[in-house]
């Protein structure tokens, strides 16, 4: 079905920092000559769903605001982005714009797809109470055990209702009595899109949660939500994405993008 502004009313924040530790004026980056955070506007710009670039720097919300896409600003000391998408969403109140239901795509994922944005969004249509909702995707066996054993890729395991159990950077679930070199012959394993919907009525209550032990061992903040009872609905999606953590990424990213575009990625 197609997915318009109404009832629901969506809106997709991309939340984009400048002084990541690992990538300082990451969003900039230029990817196919251009910078990463154009992509992801433009991306996201194809659902024809309002959206906002959530920055803390200047030269990031003139790069945004020169391309004809709305920028706010943000304090600079937000703990995550679910913190940087809440200021976001109170400072576009004031100008007038409301939504029900906030879509947070990160600045750091040029190659996320708009059909993976309006799987989302069509959770919160379909399943009227849906309070959050995120994205799946089933690993790749041919990529090989070392990149299931990574870290930087967060793993999950979810019910039979699509509902998320855990989130981790351990490989989940352990294949007992198997081999590990058989584990992908045997098992199949979720690895996590990182692409979060949530109502934004809930967000205030999300932000104001302490930490919890699961959280700080992962750095992972969705668990965060899971230890105080809240569900997470998951969605499968088979499109590949390519987020960009490190300056080394970029080159994997070139080459996603030579593959890729022909596919109008």
């Amino acid at each position: 079905m197609s997915i318009t502004n109404e009832n629901p009313r969506f809106i997709v924040i991309i939340p984009s920092r400048y002084g990541s530790s690992r990538f300082p004026g990451k969003p900039l980056a230029k990817i196919g000559g251009e910078p990463m955070i154009a992509r992801v506007c433009r991306q996201v710009e194809k659902t024809g769903l309002p959206m906002a670039v959530a920055t803390d720097d200047r030269r990031i919300a003139d790069c945004v605001e020169s391309l004809g896409y709305r920028a706010v600003m943000t304090s600079d000391d937000h703990p995550n982005g679910t913190s940087r998408i809440s200021e976001a969403l109170a400072r576009l109140r004031d100008m007038g714009i409301e939504a029900d239901v906030a879509i947070n795509v990160q600045g750091d994922e040029p190659f996320i797809d708009p059909t993976q944005i309006q799987a989302l969004a069509r959770t919160f249509v379909d399943e009227g109470d849906t309070m959050i909702a995120t994205l799946c995707r089933r690993f790749d066996k041919a990529n090989g055990f070392e990149a299931l054993f990574d870290p930087n890729v967060v793993k999950l395991v979810f019910n039979l209702r699509m509902e998320a159990i855990y989130f981790s950077r351990s490989i989940i679930p352990y294949v007992r009595g198997v081999d590990w070199k058989q584990w992908l012959d045997t098992t199949d394993f979720f690895t996590h899109v990182g692409i979060y919907a949530y109502r934004t009525e809930l967000l205030p209550r999300l932000v104001a949660l302490p930490q919890t032990e699961h959280e700080k061992a992962e750095s992972l903040e969705q668990l965060r939500w899971l230890d105080n009872g809240y569900t997470i609905k998951v969605r499968e999606t088979d499109r590949p994405t390519v987020g960009i953590d490190t300056p080394e990424d970029l080159e994997r990213a070139e080459k996603f993008l030579e593959k890729y575009l022909k596919n109008g990625l």
